[in-house]
């Protein structure tokens, strides 16, 4: 069901989630392997009883087993803080996924200005050009 400004009650949940659990982990999380984690997007199952945590870190990849092993074990702490903050009938079970698409992006980025810089220094601007034939004067 879609209300009048267009988010489903879905939407709206899975954002309040997002941001509950971002609080959460900003001020009240105490294990060391989180560190610096961005909570990307938000994922709820129809029934509302499962739910998937997209985040990405500073570090990106390196030291992934261990800030997911960290969120893993904070799971059940998490859920029980998100069932204190918000009001739905079930709290959802947390399943944390590593959220890679700021990596491909930043690749992506790289390769492109790598393919320009390329393009560029084999073509060279017009006016950087030698002429191919001197004047003849008439």
């Amino acid at each position: 069901m879609v209300d009048h400004k267009g988010y489903s009650r879905r939407d709206r949940i899975c954002e309040q989630i997002r941001r509950e659990l971002a609080e959460v982990l900003r001020s009240e999380l105490r294990d060391p392997r989180v560190g610096m984690v961005s909570l990307t997007d938000v994922q709820i199952s129809p029934d509302y009883a499962h739910a998937k945590i997209f985040f990405s870190t500073l570090e990106g990849g390196a030291g992934l087993d261990t800030v997911l092993a960290g969120l893993q074990k904070a799971s059940g702490f998490l859920r029980g803080e998100l069932g204190k903050r918000i009001r739905i009938h079930t709290t959802p079970q947390l399943h944390f996924v590593f959220d890679d698409s700021l990596e491909r992006g930043a690749h992506l980025s790289r390769l492109i200005g790598e393919a320009v810089a390329i393009s560029d220094h084999d073509n060279p601007p017009a006016d950087d050009k030698p002429d191919a034939a001197p004047a003849q004067p008439l």
